[in-house]
């Protein structure tokens, strides 16, 4: 078989993150409709997680180095602790407008720590534009009348916990970035998945979220979403993006939370037959618009940023 190059390989990555995780957003909202947040995406890792991480071990991965466990352990809190779980805390009670307009400024958190971070890559005026110019299609797409609606919706808490969520995810993926990982995305993403599983499901039963689980009033639609989330989402999704972070830039890499709602919302036409108005056409245009000029902007500092040891030309395997 012919081995795919560096650059296909990523792409290959990047267009998968956009589709897949762009598919999750209704399967997250039917998950917690009854299943608690925390406990529900606990579930989702900890399976795919335990999972991965002895299928790697077959396959004759390395055992990970006690430093790799602590550095893949905190990538692991902060993105899925941090980061998918208080989302997933938070679409209880959010409306999702306001939900996606502060999860979109992701990308902007990602870029500015990047940039401030020793060595870090800087990004061009190009990719900050166009990075500038997809929040603004984002805020386009939600429609400025429905977020003055959903404001005075909006709860206090989840005020704080979404830009927290789009923060911690941002440090997660930067730190990841310098962290001593495992050479194997795939043992990187066991190993994150199985520890922010394990905080997830802390911090759920810390906030008594097993009192409010009753195994007999979990709708199919949720044990379905879980189902999917856990394969599709975890397995599929979460190790793309963690193969990312090893070899692509951030300025590239922080694109796919301008094109996730893209793709919920184009789906949801599709398969849900949910209406589309010119407004978001034209927004998602615009969005497109913006990750074209992202994605092919050059970092100013990318030529003279030595390689770091753990980013690889590692084939993603295919058995």
């Amino acid at each position: 078989m012919t081995t795919l190059n560096k650059n296909t390989r990523i792409w290959i990555a990047l267009i998968a993150v956009y589709i897949i995780w762009g598919s999750t957003y209704l399967a997250i909202r039917y998950v917690v409709e009854t299943i608690p947040p925390f406990i529900g995406m606990g579930m989702r890792f900890i399976t795919a997680g335990i999972a991965l991480y002895i299928w790697r071990i077959k396959r004759g991965d390395a055992l990970p180095t006690r430093r790799q466990w602590r550095d893949a352990s905190i990538v692991g809190v902060l993105l899925l602790v941090g980061g998918n779980g208080l989302v997933s805390w938070a679409e209880q009670f959010v409306p999702s407008g306001i939900a996606a307009l502060l999860i979109s400024t992701m990308p902007l958190w990602m870029v500015a720590i990047e940039a401030l971070r020793t060595g870090g890559e800087k990004p061009s005026y190009r990719s900050a534009f166009g990075i500038l110019l997809g929040f603004g299609g984002v805020v386009l797409m939600i429609g400025p009348g429905e977020l003055s609606t959903e404001i005075s919706a909006l709860h206090p808490l989840g005020l704080i916990a979404l830009p927290m969520a789009a923060l911690l995810w941002s440090l997660g993926s930067v730190y990841s970035k310098s962290a001593d990982l495992p050479s194997s995305s795939l043992m990187a993403s066991g190993i994150e998945m199985i520890v922010g599983s394990i905080g997830l499901l802390l911090v759920g039963t810390l906030r008594g979220e097993w009192s409010q689980l009753d195994l007999s009033a979990v709708s199919n639609a949720s044990w379905a979403g879980l189902a999917y989330l856990s394969v599709v989402g975890s397995l599929g999704g979460f190790v793309a993006y963690a193969y990312l972070l090893q070899n692509a830039p951030i300025s590239l890499i922080s694109t796919y939370p301008y094109v996730n709602p893209v793709i919920a919302i184009f789906l949801g036409a599709w398969i849900a037959q949910e209406a589309l108005n010119e407004r978001t056409i034209f927004a998602a245009i615009i969005i497109l618009g913006a990750v074209i000029i992202t994605t092919t902007g050059k970092s100013r500092s990318k030529a003279s940023k030595p390689k770091s040891t753990h980013e690889t030309d590692e084939v993603l395997p295919s058995n």
